[in-house]
């Protein structure tokens, strides 16, 4: 299905969605049966989350089936969870009604498709983030999950962070004072040669155990290519590159705690400066995002060729700052180190004020969807969370492509595919 055929075909999913009935009413200590829609590598460290809740905290859910393009896939969560059941279409897990909410986690390309389909089905969903692909399916799948009112929660797991429950506090109780900047960052390194994401494709990754087409999801038809199909993050068509991998968990932390909308512009500016290896998204990065009617700058910059300063944000208010700093971050799993956030007070406008070391726990966040699952509640990363941090990175996108500041209102009418 080509793309603007796809988009089209959304509002009338949509109006579908509306008439859709869950498939059955859950009680507070009714199991969640799951099905999964891309279990690759991020999509099993979701799973291997998901028997840690079980197996721990006696969490009433099960997987029930999953869907992925390579049979590889299956093999390998059969392997955990022997009575599951393994679809090449997704269609046909959707279609099963013992399955009461589906995990996304196939790639950005592949989001909104499954996202939509889903919520026409009548499941409620986790999707990973970053919400969609493109700003324009963002709106379509917003618009989706307002018409559909199912429980959704998209990926962005630094929200259920006890740093963020921290920060979120000492933001209410006025400790921080009015804040003017954000500055992020995120660093990483690999032995010289090695490309960072670049992974080994393995031998049985062939045309006969892949759905090539299902893949490509609409984007122009091409024979076989086992490189772009395991290291997609590499290239525009079906990626965001590390903006849509990292930057937008960072801008979820800010903008979920300062409650900022979407960007009026963005600039970013980079390029591919560590590795030559033949990707097209930039490995050096920096962005600015304004919001001039809240009185807010946010940067973000990242680099692939030195990790000594990890991942890091810094609130910046005239009565304090606060400091959440990680040693590193692992690129699947998305999990800190060293993770608790702090807090230092201004003395020109708190005299009196101590530094606080944070100390909550942070909150499973797929444990959080499945307590809303049952209770009927908003979970932690909302879609309009989804929406708003999308937009960002797809505005951040777009400016490095253009090689100029975007505005949200430009970004709105551009076509990422055009680029």
């Amino acid at each position: 299905m080509e793309r603007r055929d796809f988009l089209g075909k959304t509002a009338a999913a949509g109006a579908f969605v509306a008439l859709s009935p869950a498939a059955r009413v859950l009680g507070a200590n009714d199991r969640v049966r799951l099905g999964m829609i891309g279990p690759g590598a991020r999509g099993q460290e979701l799973l291997g989350q998901l028997q840690k809740l079980i197996d721990r905290k006696n969490e009433q859910a099960e997987l029930v089936a999953v869907a992925d393009v390579y049979t590889r896939r299956h093999d390998e969560v059969k392997a955990k969870f022997p009575n599951v059941k393994a679809f090449t279409d997704y269609r046909r897990l959707l279609d099963m009604k013992d399955v009461d909410a589906v995990i996304v986690a196939t790639p950005l390309h592949c989001h909104a498709r499954h996202f939509v389909d889903a919520l026409a089905a009548g499941k409620d969903l986790y999707s990973e983030k970053t919400m969609t692909w493109s700003i324009a399916e963002a709106e379509e799948c917003r618009r989706a999950a307002k018409q559909a009112n199912r429980v959704v929660q998209i990926g962005l797991q630094h929200v259920s962070s006890g740093a963020f429950q921290d920060a979120k506090q000492w933001v209410k109780d006025g400790l921080v004072g009015k804040v003017t900047h954000c500055e992020s960052w995120m660093s990483r390194n690999t032995p010289r040669g090695e490309g960072q994401w670049v992974r080994k494709v393995p031998a049985d990754c062939t045309a006969a155990n892949v759905d090539w087409p299902a893949f490509l999801n609409g984007r122009a038809n091409r024979p076989f290519d086992g490189f772009k199909f395991i290291n997609w993050r590499l290239y525009w068509e079906f990626s965001g590159g590390n903006v849509t991998e990292n930057a937008v968990h960072q801008f979820s932390f800010v903008m979920a705690l300062l409650d900022l909308p979407v960007p009026a512009s963005a600039y970013m500016s980079g390029g591919i400066y560590s590795e030559k290896d033949g990707r097209e998204v930039p490995d050096t990065i920096a962005i600015t995002l304004d919001f001039p009617e809240q009185e807010v700058l946010v940067t973000w910059q990242s680099m692939f060729s030195n990790k000594h300063f990890g991942l890091s944000d810094r609130i910046l208010g005239s009565h304090g700052t606060i400091d959440r700093t990680s040693g590193a971050t692992e690129m699947v799993a998305g999990t800190l180190q060293d993770d608790n956030a702090r807090y230092y007070p201004e003395k020109a406008n708190r005299p009196d004020g101590a530094p606080i070391v944070g100390a909550s726990d942070d909150i499973q966040h797929l444990g959080n969807f499945l307590d809303c699952v049952r209770a009927r509640k908003e979970p932690n990363a909302p879609v309009e969370l989804g929406y708003r941090t999308a937009v960002a990175a797809h505005m951040a996108n777009l400016s490095y492509r253009q090689k100029e500041r975007v505005t949200f209102t430009r970004a709105s009418s551009m076509t990422t595919a055009g680029l």
